[in-house]
């Protein structure tokens, strides 16, 4: 789970890294500005390349990455938000491999 406390800071990131990539089409700036302005999960995706994340682990390689979103009421004092609570059940189901999504 990532929290992201200032929407705007990572859309203007966002619509930095595009503005300083040469070479790309005006009309693919354009839609990627379009995206990253609408949807800040779309903004993180331009600043967070999944594959760096993991690139130095040693017996890991991320063959797909996807972004998913969606916005939560959380309140981390609940005990209802106990996020180590599917862990195990996930690991289980699947066997020797784990999937992280």
């Amino acid at each position: 789970m990532l929290e992201v406390g200032n929407e705007e800071a990572v859309t203007a990131a966002a619509l930095e890294r595009i503005a300083g990539e040469e070479g790309l089409p005006d009309a693919e700036r354009a839609r990627a500005e379009g995206t990253v302005t609408a949807d800040t999960a779309e903004a993180l995706a331009h600043l967070v390349d999944p594959f760096d994340l993991v690139s130095e682990v040693p017996g890991v390689e991320l063959r797909q990455a996807s972004w998913s979103a969606e916005r939560v009421g959380r309140d981390p004092d609940s005990p209802d938000w106990d996020l180590d609570e599917d862990d195990d059940a996930v690991a289980e189901e699947d066997g020797e491999e784990t999937t992280v999504g």
